[in-house]
């Protein structure tokens, strides 16, 4: 059984209850972070993690309500490193592995930070107190700029990547489908509807996509929204016509979470998906058979 950590539910709306984009998959031993928004950091221990236990990381998009904890959490899960624990491996589309580079690069904008960490008297003392052997190590990760196809393949899993239909040309975007001896699914994030997405999510077990607002909302007051992020009907004919068993929605705004408009969307979505529907709130804790 497979366990799906949600960080992030939001939008780049800040709420009291949900802010940005992110999730945690773990199989077996293997922990799999999708996106980075804000306080994804802070978001995964309060979950239960650590940085520590998180060997990969996979980025849908580089708008800011899913990369901006990145440069945190490098660097937090660098600090917290005692050199014996797995190289961190990314993926994302362009321009990952430019944003890795000015972010924690020997002339990032943290650099300073972590060069100092690994020159100072003290900071090495530290790293030394929490089990550490000097010299200290600099930051250190494998960053790969991707496209659509098979990411990377685990004895127990494998990850295949899809072009998503959000911001191009302005930014590219991706889906990701994870298959393993536990189960399969589909994380779409930020997305109008989108053919190789489709055609990627077929037979998935479970389906992560953004929702929005209601349908009828988008559509009358927002057709340009509606074409790059879907809404409450998108999302359920795109579930039904995949076949999957279990759509998670996600990225809501307010509107759609108050009591009430909550109920009305999923109702709308349960006329369309014949299958379970979750409303994501952050910080739950989903057990996935």
């Amino acid at each position: 059984m497979s366990t799906l950590y949600l960080l992030g539910t939001g939008t780049p709306t800040p709420t009291k209850s949900r802010f940005g984009s992110s999730c945690v998959l773990q199989i077996h031993d293997d922990y799999l972070m999708f996106d980075c928004g804000p306080a994804a950091t802070h978001k995964l221990v309060k979950a239960g993690l650590l940085p520590t236990q998180v060997d990969y990381l996979f980025f849908t998009h580089h708008h800011f309500d899913h990369n901006s904890d990145y440069p945190c959490f490098l660097l937090c899960r660098w600090d917290q490193s005692i050199g014996n624990e797995n190289r961190l491996r990314v993926w994302g589309p362009p321009p990952t592995e430019w944003i890795t580079d000015r972010l924690v690069g020997p002339e990032g904008a943290f650099s300073h930070d972590w060069k100092t960490r690994a020159g100072h008297p003290a900071a090495r003392r530290a790293f030394q107190n929490r089990g550490g052997t000097l010299p200290r190590p600099e930051p250190s990760f494998d960053i790969t700029d991707i496209g659509p196809g098979e990411v990377i393949k685990r004895n127990y899993w494998t990850v295949t990547s899809a072009w998503a239909h959000h911001s191009e040309p302005w930014l590219e975007s991706l889906a990701y489908r994870v298959d393993s001896d536990q189960g399969s699914i589909v994380i779409g994030s930020d997305m109008g509807r989108s053919e190789p997405v489709n055609e990627l999510a077929q037979g998935a077990d479970v389906l992560l996509i953004s929702c929005w607002n209601h349908q009828d909302v988008m559509d009358r007051t927002s057709p340009e929204v509606s074409d790059i992020i879907m809404g409450t009907l998108d999302a359920a004919n795109m579930a039904q016509e995949c076949g999957v068993k279990t759509l998670i929605i996600t990225h809501t705004l307010p509107n759609l979470t108050r009591p009430g408009s909550r109920e009305r969307g999923v109702g709308d979505i349960a006329r369309v998906f014949d299958g379970e529907v979750i409303f994501a709130e952050e910080l739950m804790i989903l057990a996935l058979d």
